[in-house]
């Protein structure tokens, strides 16, 4: 099962935050389908949350298809995101946790291996180029529009 970690800094809402620890945890294969999620009560007293920010989270997830809830019983996994190379015994995995290791030991904190590895990914999968700006093409002239104008208007 997995166990939710809060970051009250990070300045990224509650919900989104356990969103995305179950969305990670479906690509590293932790999570799998047919699991059960901590139930909204297990969450809250585990975090000390509110209850409607666990189920807004689950709400998410079930929109993207990710669990489904099984009235009475919790809310269970519905599919995997995992893919072979990501798992956690895999050799990718422990060539991560090996540079990570270099990079602290190379005086290097969280923050610094964090966006060391972000500025990668960012050149490693470059943004789409953003489509062209929309250019109006020539207006048609407007039909029935007629405008009274008098001399008194101007002054």
């Amino acid at each position: 099962m997995i166990a939710f970690r809060i970051d009250r800094r990070s300045g990224v809402a509650t919900y989104l935050q356990l969103v995305h620890q179950v969305r990670q945890a479906l690509r590293l294969g932790v999570l799998e389908p047919g699991d059960r999620l901590p139930t909204a009560r297990e969450v809250v007293e585990a975090l000390a949350v509110n209850p409607n920010t666990v189920l807004r989270a689950y709400r998410e997830l079930e929109r993207e298809g990710l669990v489904e809830p099984r009235p009475g019983r919790g809310t269970f996994v519905r599919r995997s995101l995992a893919r072979p190379g990501a798992a956690a015994d895999s050799p990718l995995r422990a060539e991560a946790a090996a540079w990570v290791g270099r990079a602290r030991a190379a005086g290097l904190e969280r923050e610094d291996i964090a966006a060391l590895a972000a500025s990668v990914l960012d050149d490693s999968f470059p943004l789409p180029e953003p489509p062209p700006p929309f250019i109006p093409g020539p207006r048609s002239p407007q039909k029935h529009q007629t405008q009274t104008h008098t001399q008194e208007e101007d002054t």
